[in-house]
């Protein structure tokens, strides 16, 4: 069977090192894009097993330890969960210091807050390459269309004739590069869209949580129990 003179094969025989370049560094962008969207989606897959169990099996125990048991290990919510039990231990341990000049709540909070931002941040990681590739990768596929056109001119000039087999190959070059630069800037543009939903999610659950610990912390109850009690002492 015989090979297309204007495929892909001929764009990478015959094209001169601009089309190889931008030809490389679209393929480059499409792993970078296609690895942040698969590593990213498994991370949220397994946060958001680990979002239920924050749910569930974690109250469902009898103590803070058995609980910090059901969330796992390298999570946000085991992340969280242990720094309101460091922020509890240090400060009951040591009195007497700056610190207690905020209140155990207040300390709680501070310390809940800062692991909730820094598991927002890790969250945030890789979203700036999917953000690039799905606005600067039609613009590379499109300096290669160009520079495909400026050789079908060339060709014209050159042959002092528009005859279709002086620019048919430069101009399949061009339209190669252009649908090179929108397959590799739809996907991570769709991947961007999806994943920022699933951190939106994530961070909603992780701030329901650290909620309902800081009650806990401080009021020896969840905070649903503790609006609860509210509800049912009004009620009285």
């Amino acid at each position: 069977m015989q090979s297309s003179p204007y495929g892909l094969e001929t764009l990478w025989t015959q094209g001169d090192f601009v089309t190889k370049g931008v030809a490389f560094l679209l393929i480059a962008m499409s792993v970078a894009s296609w690895y942040v969207i698969v590593t990213k989606a498994l991370q949220l897959w397994r946060y958001g097993r680990a979002g239920k169990a924050a749910g569930h099996q974690f109250w469902d125990t009898t103590s803070v330890n058995e609980g910090l048991a059901t969330l796992g290990k390298d999570n946000p919510f085991a992340d969280i969960a242990h720094a309101g039990v460091v922020a509890m231990r240090h400060h009951n341990a040591h009195k007497g210091h700056l610190h207690d000049q905020l209140s155990v709540s207040d300390w709680v909070t501070l310390s809940l807050r800062q692991a909730i931002d820094e598991a927002a941040g890790k969250l945030q990681t890789g979203m700036a390459v999917l953000a690039s590739v799905g606005s600067s990768a039609p613009f590379v596929g499109l300096f290669g269309t160009v520079w495909g056109i400026y050789h079908a001119l060339v060709s014209i000039g050159t042959a002092g004739q528009a005859s279709i087999d002086k620019v048919a190959g430069p101009v399949g070059e061009a339209l190669i590069m252009t649908a090179l630069g929108l397959a590799v800037a739809i996907p991570a543009t769709f991947g961007y869209n999806a994943l920022v939903r699933g951190n939106k999610t994530i961070t909603a659950k992780l701030n329901k949580f650290g909620f309902d610990l800081h009650a806990l912390f401080v009021t020896g109850a969840r905070a649903e129990q503790t609006e609860g009690a509210k509800l049912v002492a009004v009620a009285k």
